[in-house]
């Protein structure tokens, strides 16, 4: 059942800071002066609307503090680019990566804002050439302008898809070598709808794809898939405000968290 109030959220979620880090994560901050596992990821990781999200549950089960170094909507440029959490992460026991999808970067077509990665900040002269009918001030969210894109030209848009998904093998490749330690990818797997229009950006994490992913197998310890395409969308048990509703139709429920929480536990 789902707790639903006008205006304030009823889930807090304790932001709190780590390190040299500017970014705000999940709380309550947790002591890394013994023992701990690093967890890095998007919204999902973070557990949006989710009371105790599958961090907390590995806590509990493990016994040791589990850091969640997690932010809403981040892809991999909220975390490449701030050693202060890198070093966090290559001292823990363990670091768990979330893949997320490769929309929020920036890279030679369009830039994101350095921590809110889903903000879009310009497009380049090289995307405005090959759109020269699109207007990109229009635009504050990568996705909005993505799917605007691809509806206007799928052919045209393949070159953005090519260039998206080397970008994100680059990064990954960059952030996973400045993690020491052991490294499980955690793969949070949507599989391609039968049908889906022009408009359609394909499953989460947008635009990854086996291949893709595979080729990041020699560099961590484990890859552990888990197929969440049933989950996404189970309001049972969420905590979120009448207006938080749409956002919540989009995420994953305590259900999905406890699945996820029993694959990563036979990981580490």
């Amino acid at each position: 059942m789902a707790y639903e109030k006008v205006d304030v959220s009823p889930l807090n979620y304790n932001q709190c800071r780590y390190g040299q880090s500017k970014l705000l994560f999940r709380g309550p901050r947790r002591s890394l002066k013994k023992d701990y596992i690093s967890f890095i990821g998007g919204s999902e990781t973070y557990g949006k609307f989710v009371e105790k999200p599958f961090v907390e549950l590995i806590e509990d089960a493990k016994g040791i503090p589990c850091a969640n170094f997690s932010a809403v909507n981040a892809g991999v440029d909220a975390f490449v680019h701030d050693p202060s959490l890198m070093g966090l992460c290559s001292r823990s026991q363990a670091t768990v990566i979330q893949v997320m999808g490769a929309q929020n970067m920036s890279n030679r077509f369009y830039t994101v804002h350095a921590r809110r990665n889903d903000r879009f900040l310009k497009a380049s002269t090289l995307l405005k050439s090959i759109y020269r009918d699109v207007d990109f001030t229009e635009f504050s969210f990568t996705r909005h302008m993505l799917k605007t894109l691809k509806a206007i030209s799928p052919q045209r848009f393949a070159a953005i898809e090519m260039e998206l998904r080397s970008a994100w093998l680059a990064r990954m490749d960059l952030m996973l070598r400045q993690i020491d330690g052991r490294r499980i990818l955690l793969w949070l797997r949507e599989p391609q709808p039968a049908i889906f229009s022009n408009a359609d950006l394909g499953p989460e994490p947008l635009f990854l794809d086996a291949p893709l992913v595979g080729r990041l197998e020699r560099m961590v310890d484990e890859i552990v898939e888990v197929d969440i395409a049933a989950e996404r969308g189970k309001l049972d048990g969420m905590l979120y405000s009448a207006m938080e509703l749409p956002a919540a139709q989009e995420m994953i429920g305590p259900s999905a968290h406890v699945k996820i929480a029993d694959r990563l536990l036979k990981a580490l």
